[in-house]
């Protein structure tokens, strides 16, 4: 016997001592103890069938008394790895009391039944001998070199050469057997080198052999006859082990065994498989012929794939219809309040000009008459107004009709003037109704006087409400083009205009420098940007413009920041007011699968007030979308590398639109108007003179401005390289600093892009001026007083300044003006240095939160999440077709990881459940990559303006259980109906689920924490290597401990137990001996499955703190 044998044959012999309970079952089928009554019992040979089964029965019974100690015994606690119940286990592979046939006819054949049966003793030298790992039982009192009786061969038992009643219970001593040997019975099975014989499972197939002379083996067994011994005869059954090692008791495959000495062939409609004690009906739609082993289910898989297919059809199609038509209604809803607003603002304006028309000649009419009749003329009759008379003419005409003279028209009607008269009242009644809808529009605050929940709930009315709010916004800026100065005065001072608070930004000597490269970026900036004007900040390649955007809007990370930067005037940090501080970022950072709309509508609804209403909101939306051009692409996607969507330029006012509809008391815009054409660039800059009307400080990069372009700025901050200030004021006041010191403008030059080349120096100053562009800096520190810094000094030894007139401050050092040699280790480490405080500074942005001072109440963290299910949930179904290939892939991988692997009975499908692992965990990493991966820069955008990012997370992975519950069915639509498992559909997918849920956490965090590159090859090899490490059998302690932290052994862990549990009877052995091999135990599964979830919900927190953590500013 193999070294592989002997140790399946341990478990054999485990679980032979409970062989002996067989004999302990009473005639009800359930286990009881039963104290036998007699000490011995011999039968009469009786031909009577009523004593014969008395006789049965009480033979049956004589063994009841050992089951107590069995139950209770050091052998079966041992087995409690693989037996989950014990009684139940036995009871279902040891209980004979509905067919006792193979013990009567044992009992016919042998009166001294009794002691032929093996006693614990010999049970235990058995399972010993297995243990120690012998080839050969070791020679025992029966069977011995110098004592071999026929006994000890297989297939045969002796009864013990006592007449004394045999101990069952005693394991101390092995009873003498000698006497009456004989092949063992039909029903039991006698192993070599013990002479006594135990009872077959229920599932086997134990009949009496028979020699095949051709072979010389006892068929159906293996053994074959002694060779010294010709008289010799076969026996029965000799081995009952594992499958592995021999499967001779088995009941085959396509028949069942309802007693261990009868086999039936499987008839048609059913099914057998191997070790079966009955059938089982095949299911409807199933093919089962007869002798079959198992059915033929892949029409429920079918079944199942087009269901699944119907629902998610059903889902799609329905849910983006249901969008489609929301949007078509709201589209409907919006452009119907358009037209109406429009009708009515053309009207009135038709009726106006006809109403000044007719006033007109009513007051030619009047003029002439009063000429006529009137013995006073005006001195100046185009004075004479209806509406606005003054206090000579109103008295005069008053006269006049008081006096009654008759008004009699030459050759008219007496009663002509005051028919003239009642028209004019009629119009202005008329145009009263024309007058209450302006007025209606023209509240800036209705909310004030009635509830707006209470007059504006529907969508016509909000749509109404905008528009015509839009409307009279146009109107006012056409007015406001013909305002003489003190009507701007008016405007400026009106309350409701300026709605937002009022923030300014003042630094002084402001520097940042790189970390440990000793390089100033900006250096002694001084100055201030103002609300309700726009900065430009305009500079050479290397200025310093976005470092300096950066700094202003905290944002810099890996610098040294020095100088002061003061918010209305208090030492404060500028993230105290992120809530109305907007920054646009110079790429355009916006979700390509939404609309122009709904990437609007979605910074709307998450940064504006939650106490402003849904009719405001619409109206800042489509005041936005207007007056950025939008209107004709506000349906279409914005488009990303993949999938051509909008322009650039619209994609362009889209990036700059998402920060304008937050209503920002602050805007940074890093060039916005590059890549766009001038009339784009111009039509930008009008929205955004706009927000400046309403105290908007707004502070922009721009590159080379044309002339038009640069005369709509308010200020100018000119950078040299090297970060140094060249000018910081008025926009119409440069080309008058420039001349003063020498600098003129050519004509038909812009002048921007005259400074800018000279500040680059490809362009030299005229003779006249003596200023070199190096000197510039200097010149504007010496123009306002500013300290010079030491190391700028040698460039005023030319300067015709006197000294006494120059700052020289307190002589402070700037980081970066002093460059020392390093060695190649100090550079290496100051690198380092470099990086760890930049991770730090990242951290400190990221988690050190500054006291909110904006006064902003958003929405919390429950009504974003409800805004990001949305927008995530649009996201989703416009990647349909990504979704369906995923599910294509896993449809496929389970049809052929199904029909390759089938579930071995041996292994209890420990290898398809293998590879099952390793394709679901590699295929669903891949898909969950894409929900973090590719909208990152998104995230960090979003989550600096104050959005929640755990309503971003929370929102992906809840969509995401979609998947995480449709993939397993995809899966096992295929894998189980072509594998055949003997476990549960639902128990399978209980613990794809499970798994898919924790592989779905770790590819979060490998997208998170990795770029797309490497975190897809993590995504690949993870699941190979985990489970190449979990599945190692014969490894170091060290490797252990590492498979036993891996998912994958515990989702393998799981699909075996719930499929070997489904084996029992003739399988126990083959159930025990499985399990201990792979270090499973029957009672782990519900901590495997709560390990996944765990592991799941782990790695879900890790993700989430590093993306709260790592993310980059």
């Amino acid at each position: 016997m193999s070294r592989r044998k002997l140790y399946s044959s341990t478990f054999t012999l485990f679980i032979f001592i409970i062989v002996i309970l067989p004999l302990s079952f009473p005639q009800f089928g359930s286990v009881r103890f039963v104290q036998c009554q007699a000490n011995d019992f011999t039968p009469p040979q009786l031909q009577n069938p009523t004593y014969n089964d008395y006789i049965t029965r009480a033979v049956y019974d004589r063994l009841s008394n050992l089951t107590s100690v069995i139950l209770t015994s050091e052998i079966v606690q041992d087995s409690s790895f693989c037996i989950a119940d014990p009684e139940a286990e036995w009871n279902t592979a040891f209980n004979y009391s509905t067919n006792l046939d193979f013990l009567s006819a044992c009992l016919a054949k042998n009166r001294d039944i009794t002691r032929r049966f093996c006693t614990a003793a010999e049970i235990k030298f058995y399972f010993s001998n297995l243990m120690s790992d012998r080839r050969h039982l070791k020679p025992n009192k029966n069977c011995n070199l110098s004592s071999w009786l026929s006994g000890c061969e297989p297939g045969w038992a002796c009864s013990t050469d006592s007449e004394e009643p045999v101990d069952l219970k005693s394991s101390q001593e092995i009873p003498g057997r000698g006497s009456d040997c004989q092949s063992c019975c039909e029903g039991f099975f006698c192993p070599r080198g013990i002479t006594c014989m135990i009872p077959c499972p229920l599932g086997s197939y134990c009949p009496r052999s028979t020699l095949n002379n051709s072979t010389g083996t006892c068929e159906p067994y293996a053994y074959q006859l002694p060779v010294a011994n010709p008289n010799h005869t076969c026996g029965g059954a000799d081995i009952w082990t594992d499958i592995g090692t021999s499967s001779d008791v088995f009941c085959s495959a396509g028949s069942y065994c309802p007693a261990t000495t009868h086999r039936i062939p499987c008839s048609s409609g059913n099914y057998c498989p191997m070790g079966s004690t009955d059938e089982k009906r095949c299911f409807k739609l199933t093919t089962c012929n007869s002798n079959t082993a198992s059915q033929n289910i892949h029409a429920y898989g079918v079944l199942l794939i087009a269901a699944l297919s119907t629902l998610l059809l059903i889902i799609y199609n329905c849910s983006d219809q249901i969008i489609t038509t929301r949007e078509r209604r709201y589209a409907k809803y919006r452009e119907a309040a358009a037209r109406t607003v429009r009708e009515k603002t053309q009207a009135r304006a038709r009726w106006k000009a006809a109403k000044d028309a007719a006033k007109k000649h009513v007051v030619e009419l009047q003029a002439q008459f009063s000429g006529k009749f009137s013995k006073k003329t005006p001195a100046n009759p185009e004075q004479v107004k209806i509406l606005n008379q003054t206090e000579t003419e109103t008295d005069d005409f008053h006269a006049s009709m008081s006096a009654g003279a008759p008004f009699t028209a030459p050759g008219g009607n007496k009663t002509e003037h005051a028919h003239h008269t009642h028209m004019i009242h009629e119009m202005e009644d008329a145009s009263s109704s024309f007058e209450v809808f302006d007025s209606e529009s023209r509240n800036n605050n209705i909310k004030k006087k009635i509830p707006k929940e209470e007059q504006i709930h529907t969508h016509s009315q909000i749509f109404k409400y905008a528009y015509s709010q839009l409307e009279k916004e146009k109107a006012q800026q056409q007015q406001n083009k013909n305002l003489t100065f003190s009507g701007v005065i008016s405007m400026a001072m009106n309350d409701d205009t300026r709605k937002r608070p009022l923030i300014e930004i003042a630094f002084r000597d402001l520097t940042v420098s790189l970390k440990g490269k000793n390089k100033n970026l900006l250096r002694s900036v001084t100055g201030k940007i103002r609300p309700g004007r726009i900065t430009a900040v305009m500079g050479p390649s290397g200025a310093g413009k976005t470092t300096f955007l950066s700094a202003l809007a905290g944002k810099t990370v890996g610098c040294m920041v020095t100088g002061t930067i003061l918010v209305n005037g208090k030492s404060v940090s500028i993230h105290s007011y992120r809530r109305i501080v907007g920054f646009v970022p110079q790429d355009d950072i916006v979700h390509g699968n939404l609309t122009v709309e709904e990437n609007l509508w979605f910074s709307a609804r998450c940064r504006l007030s939650a106490d402003l209403q849904k009719a405001d909101k619409v109206l800042i939306v489509e005041r936005i979308i207007d007056s950025l051009g939008l209107q004709a692409v506000r349906g279409s996607l914005v488009g990303t590398v993949e999938k051509r969507g909008i322009s650039g330029g619209q994609r362009k006012r889209v990036n700059v639109g998402v920060e304008l509809v937050m209503e920002p008391s602050v805007l940074f815009l890093d060039e916005p108007t590059s890549g766009l054409d001038s009339s784009s660039s111009q039509l930008l800059l009008r929205a955004l003179r706009r927000e400046a009307l309403e105290g908007v400080n707004i502070c922009m990069v721009v590159h080379q401005p044309s002339y038009t372009l640069f005369q709509m700025f308010d200020d100018l901050v000119l950078l040299a390289k090297g970060g140094l200030t060249v000018y910081h004021g008025p926009v119409r006041k440069v080309e008058e600093y420039f001349t003063g010191l020498g600098i003129n403008v050519p004509d038909r030059v812009n002048p921007p892009d005259y400074f800018i080349d000279i500040l680059e120096g490809m362009i030299k100053t005229s003779s006249s001026s003596s200023v070199s562009y190096r000197e510039l800096p200097v010149r504007w520190m010496l123009h306002n007083g500013y300290p010079i810094p030491l190391d700028m000094r040698n460039n005023m030894a030319e300067l015709p300044i006197s000294p006494a007139k120059i700052n020289l401050g307190d002589d402070t050092h700037f980081p970066g003006s002093v460059t020392e040699e390093q060695s190649f280790a100090g550079e290496v480490w100051q690198d380092m240095k470099c990086n760890v405080e930049r991770k730090r500074d990242m951290i400190r942005h990221n988690f050190l939160r500054s006291t909110d001072l904006s006064n902003r109440r958003t929405p919390n963290a429950i009504l974003q999440y409800k805004y990001f299910l949305g927008r995530v949930g649009k996201q989703r179904l416009r990647e349909a077709r990504v979704q369906v290939i995923d599910y294509l892939i896993l449809l496929l991988a389970g049809a052929s990881l199904g029909s390759l692997t089938k579930a071995s009975d041996a292994t209890f499908g420990y290898a398809a459940y293998t590879y099952t692992i390793i394709a679901v965990s590699l295929l669903c990493k891949i898909a969950a990559l894409r929900s973090f991966s590719l909208d990152k820069l998104q995230y960090w955008r979003e989550s600096a303006s104050g959005i929640s990012s755990l309503a971003h997370f929370v929102s992906k992975d809840t969509i995401d259980h979609f998947n995480t519950v449709i993939k397993p069915v995809v899966y096992l639509s295929m894998f189980y109906f072509f594998s055949n498992p003997r476990s549960s559909f639902a128990a399978n997918y209980v613990v794809l689920l499970c798994l898919v849920y924790c592989v779905t956490g770790v590819a979060y965090v490998l997208a998170i924490f990795l770029d797309p590159g490497p975190s897809q090859l993590c995504s690949v090899l993870l699941p190979v290597v985990l489970t190449l490490i979990a599945t190692q059998m014969n490894a170091t302690e060290y490797v252990k401990i590492i498979g036993n932290l891996c998912y994958p052994k515990w989702a393998l862990e799981a699909f075996v137990i719930a499929n070997a549990e489904r084996y029992y009877g003739v399988w126990l052995i083959t159930r025990c001996g499985a399990l201990q091999k792979y270090g499973y135990n029957v009672h782990d599964w519900g901590l495997r499955i709560a390990l996944l979830i765990l592991a799941g919900v782990g790695c879900r927190a890790i993700a989430f703190v590093g993306m709260l953590t790592f993310q980059k500013k």
